[in-house]
């Protein structure tokens, strides 16, 4: 095998490896979501409730909800570190510090948004709007790894994300609190979930690695 070679093979192995954790990241997180929902005992809405809310409630006296909390803390926890993960192999392909920056803050505050459920302020409240800001702006950087027509729909979701982050005072009266946290973290959490599944559809598509900076 000539350096060619090895540099493509090694090019295709990081591009499957962060492809596939950032993919399994986002499944992870929305079925976490959508399963912690599902077991939550006391009352619970969509419109009404913080997403935080089913790893731990917002204040330190309220009652954690059993077993939605464990499964949405360790959910986090593990999605988190998957993203940090992938980050690395993001770096080693790319060399975008403009893309791989927002990512690995976008993955640091997932991890700690599990490790700090909402009854631990500041920390929660920190890994939370880290994770929305960064989501944001990687979804908007990521044009930069990603070929048209797919980086303009990542940019959308990006700007989606950001400006319901910065209005969402203004989207409570028609969406409620937890319709409009939706808003900011779902656009993103598609955003991952769809480089993931671009970055493994061009493992082998040598005509889009003009991005790519091999070492």
């Amino acid at each position: 095998m000539n350096v060619d070679e090895i540099i493509k093979s090694d090019i295709r192995s990081s591009l499957t490896k962060s492809g596939l954790l950032l993919f399994l990241a986002g499944f992870t997180i929305f079925m976490s979501i959508i399963t912690s929902e599902i077991f939550f005992k006391k009352t619970y809405t969509t419109r009404d409730n913080y997403i935080s809310e089913l790893g731990a409630p917002m204040t330190p006296e309220g009652v954690i909800s059993k077993p939605s909390a464990e499964i949405f803390n360790y959910s986090m926890i593990v999605s988190g570190l998957m993203i940090l993960l992938a980050t690395f192999f993001l770096h080693k392909i790319y060399k975008k510090l403009i893309t791989t920056i927002p990512v690995g803050l976008f993955g640091a505050g997932i991890l700690g948004v599990g490790i700090f459920p909402g009854n631990i302020a500041p920390w929660h409240m920190i890994c939370a709007i880290t994770l929305f800001i960064a989501g944001g702006v990687g979804a908007i950087t990521s044009y930069k790894i990603t070929s048209a027509p797919i980086r303009y729909l990542f940019i959308c979701l990006g700007i989606v994300t950001l400006v319901f982050l910065f209005g969402y005072k203004y989207f409570i009266p028609s969406l409620g609190a937890g319709g409009a946290e939706r808003w900011v973290f779902y656009p993103v959490l598609f955003w991952l979930t769809g480089l993931g599944g671009y970055l493994l559809g061009i493992k082998d598509e040598y005509r889009h690695m003009s991005h790519v900076k091999p070492e």
